[in-house]
């Protein structure tokens, strides 16, 4: 109701999007409220929006490289997960173990959180959505956590990492659902083509290398074991060993971020490169994986994505996007400038997440900020980055699907979940946000 009050406040509306936005809130009270998955409203709205429509506006989240993109990684997240490379991960954080740090508990604590921490940032660099590859930590994490007898540190060393993969994601154009979504909408909407590689760029420094160590250090300070003594490591026996199919996996996954980091070459859209990763996790005889693990992937997201798409072009041509952006436009001073317009974007994208979830705003809240920057003179790439950048900045479980899968874990209750997602997105906001609108200032 929040929300409808608010989007009707831009009255008054045309016929077509006086229908257009009636749909849209519609399908965003159902994914606020659940009382069904969310894939079942997204078929409810794709529907709805064909009858009042067409059968071209409801299904145009489909033609979206974007939507495919998501699709593939959920392949190659299943492909990572069957071939053992996240075994890998935890034999490799103990093995590399210091004999110093392993019999000290807060030693140990701390060496394990930065390890998996910045580990679980290269994981977001070589497996596309985030869901799936905190999916691919939980049960490592829980099995590493087991090491230390206070749960305060099996919190730590659960949450940290998983957080790092989620929040971290923010600095890389595959990592993140709320990414892929943005730079998807504000190219469908005339807006320029972000490559992988300018996003890494202008925002990996800060919201991902930077986001991770605050991180760490909000997961060591808040959750660090007070006893030196309460840690069991097990003992070392021998050499690393892999297995072939972990070298294939993690081979081709560094081929499908060749192929993604030298896109400013050959311009392709980062679904190809993530289509040949999945190509070669699946290819007979060099694959690591069967066509069998095809199916027991979920794809329900595809009709999440759908939608959303569908629902913001439909916003878009019934020139609802360009009446809101002028509303927006006319609030602010004649000639604003790019700080105050960035801060603008960040207030009212963390603003909805509070009523909707996230992915369903950028659904909204793009096509009206792509218009709005385009009137207003101001340059799409630094708007973009920010508005998924709040995105990806959560308080509560109900705000993220993401968030709601660590919560279906077990291992944290909802007062863990929120405390350490309100600290983190509040130290993002007040510390680390600030310099990087500075820096799109300095630079744009």
């Amino acid at each position: 109701m929040l929300t409808a009050g608010a989007v009707l406040r831009f009255a008054p509306l045309g016929t077509g999007a006086a229908r257009m936005l009636a749909i849209s809130l519609f399908c965003i009270a159902l994914w606020v409220g659940t009382p069904v998955k969310p894939w079942f409203t997204a078929l409810v709205g794709i529907g709805l929006i064909g009858v009042t429509f067409s059968a071209d506006l409801a299904l145009t989240g489909f033609q979206s490289p974007a939507t495919w993109l998501v699709v593939v990684g959920i392949l190659i997240g299943e492909a990572a997960r069957q071939s053992g490379l996240a075994d890998l991960i935890e034999r490799v954080a103990l093995h590399r173990m210091p004999g110093a740090v392993a019999t000290d508990a807060v030693a140990a604590y701390r060496y394990l959180l930065v390890t998996l921490s910045f580990g679980s940032l290269v994981l977001a660099v070589l497996v596309p959505s985030s869901l799936v590859r905190v999916l691919i930590l939980a049960p490592i994490l829980q099995s590493l956590g087991g090491l230390f007898q206070e749960r305060r540190a099996k919190i730590g060393i659960f949450l940290g990492p998983l957080f790092a993969t989620f929040y971290g994601s923010s600095g890389i154009l595959t990592g993140s659902l709320a990414n892929i979504i943005v730079t998807g909408l504000v190219e469908s909407s005339g807006g320029p083509a972000i490559t992988w590689t300018e996003w890494t760029l202008w925002l990996g420094p800060v919201m991902g290398i930077g986001r991770v160590a605050l991180i760490v250090g909000i997961a060591y300070f808040v959750y660090r074991p007070h006893n030196p003594d309460g840690v069991n490591t097990p003992e070392r026996d021998g050499a690393l060993s892999t297995t072939s199919r972990e070298r294939r996996m993690l081979v081709f996954l560094l081929l499908g971020v060749a192929i993604w980091a030298t896109d400013f070459v050959h311009g392709l859209h980062p679904l190809f490169g993530a289509i040949v990763v999945a190509l070669l996790a699946f290819a007979p005889q060099i694959g690591v994986v069967g066509p069998d693990a095809v199916g027991e992937a979920d794809f329900s997201i595809l009709f999440f994505l759908g939608a959303i798409f569908a629902i913001a072009e439909g916003l878009r041509q019934t020139a609802f996007t360009d009446l809101a952006a002028n509303r927006l436009l006319s609030t602010l001073p004649a000639d604003p400038s790019l700080s105050l317009v960035l801060g603008v974007v960040v207030v009212s994208a963390l603003a909805l997440t509070l009523v909707m979830e996230g992915l369903a705003v950028a659904s909204v809240l793009t096509p009206v900020l792509v218009s709005f920057a385009t009137s207003a003179g101001i340059p799409l790439v630094p708007v973009a980055m920010i508005e998924a950048v709040a995105l990806n900045a959560y308080f509560f479980p109900y705000q993220s699907a993401v968030l709601v899968a660590i919560l279906g874990l077990d291992v944290v209750d909802s007062i863990e979940l929120t405390k350490m997602a309100s600290l983190c997105s509040l130290a993002t906001l007040l510390l680390l946000v600030p310099i990087q609108i500075g820096l799109f200032v300095l630079f744009f």
